[in-house]
């Protein structure tokens, strides 16, 4: 089932939105407006959510509710990875919750935690069950990034990919599995936190790992889920055969679609990170996904009370 509409991925992220273009994110708090209100158009009581920010900032969650655009969303997402990323420590956790709370009523959910095995294995193990004490409990929704290590053939998306040097390298080691398909300590671990984690996994265009995935998430106890349906993508031919396939294998968990990444050919600039050119045709896109996915939505509101700190 979809239980949630997340607006874009990380806006206050430069590998995905440009803020040259964009300095004071005003064409995006108009794109996400505009995404937002043709989302409830077709499904009022779909919840839409904030695209997570990373960094956890709540000056940018301030500049955003000034600009009007926190009165489209449903709820607010944070991404985290201080074992790997941010400039803070993992204890942490519980803080930097506590400082989106303090601008914000609005429910917020922790859409993207990991810890790489760049370094070793065992610092996944030890990030993921702190993980779950400090955020179990404080968050409604804690997607797990991710099931899979990201193929090394592929390329993350990020904006200056091998300049960034070991923080490059990092995104290919995410996963509970290794590319191989084989799993890492971790994997046994995440099992005796679900369901009350969730995963994160975006699937790529045509990915071969989706039905063994699905196979891997109900062995793991998962209930939720966060991916993507991604508006460049839905330029490529048999876009929709694909999408369809890949929300009819996720049926059966409660799904939190992300629509994201510009065309190039309809961004102001050449690139994913680009705001469109006319913000009604991304909105079009999102519409267009929840009404073909109408029969797979959650019938009636998902949000709960805020959970107590």
């Amino acid at each position: 089932m979809i239980e949630a509409a997340m607006i874009w991925n990380e806006p206050n992220n430069k590998s995905h939105w440009d803020p040259e273009i964009d300095p004071g994110w005003s064409l995006f708090a108009e794109t996400l407006g505009c995404a937002a209100r043709a989302v409830k158009a077709e499904a009022a009581h779909l919840p839409t959510v904030l695209g997570g920010i990373s960094p956890i900032d709540p000056t940018f969650i301030q500049m955003l509710d000034g600009r009007g655009a926190l009165d489209h969303v449903d709820v607010v997402a944070v991404h985290g990875f201080p074992l790997d990323w941010n400039l803070w420590q993992i204890n942490e956790w519980p803080a930097k919750i506590a400082e989106i709370r303090a601008v914000t009523d609005k429910p917020i959910w922790v859409t993207e935690v990991g810890v790489s095995t760049f370094g070793a294995e065992e610092v996944q193990v030890f990030g993921l069950d702190r993980t779950a004490e400090l955020l179990v409990g404080r968050a409604p929704r804690i997607h797990w990034y991710s099931l899979y290590d990201l193929p090394q053939a592929w390329g993350a998306t990020t904006r200056h990919r091998e300049a960034e040097g070991s923080s490059y390298y990092r995104h290919f080691y995410m996963g509970l599995l290794r590319e191989d398909g084989t799993p890492k300590p971790a994997l046994e671990h995440f099992a005796r936190h679900t369901p009350a984690l969730g995963l994160c996994q975006w699937f790529h265009y045509q990915d071969h790992r989706l039905d063994e995935a699905v196979a891997w998430m109900r062995r793991l106890g998962v209930t939720y889920l966060r991916t993507g349906l991604s508006w460049a993508d839905s330029f490529r031919p048999d876009a929709l055969d694909w999408f369809d396939r890949q929300m009819e294998a996720l049926a059966e968990f409660d799904v939190t679609v992300t629509f994201c990444f510009t065309p190039e050919h309809r961004g102001i600039a050449p690139h994913h990170t680009s705001p469109p050119q006319v913000k009604e045709e991304f909105a079009e896109f999102c519409a267009a996904m929840v009404r073909r996915y109408a029969g797979m939505i959650r019938p009636g509101p998902a949000l709960g009370p805020q959970p107590a700190i």
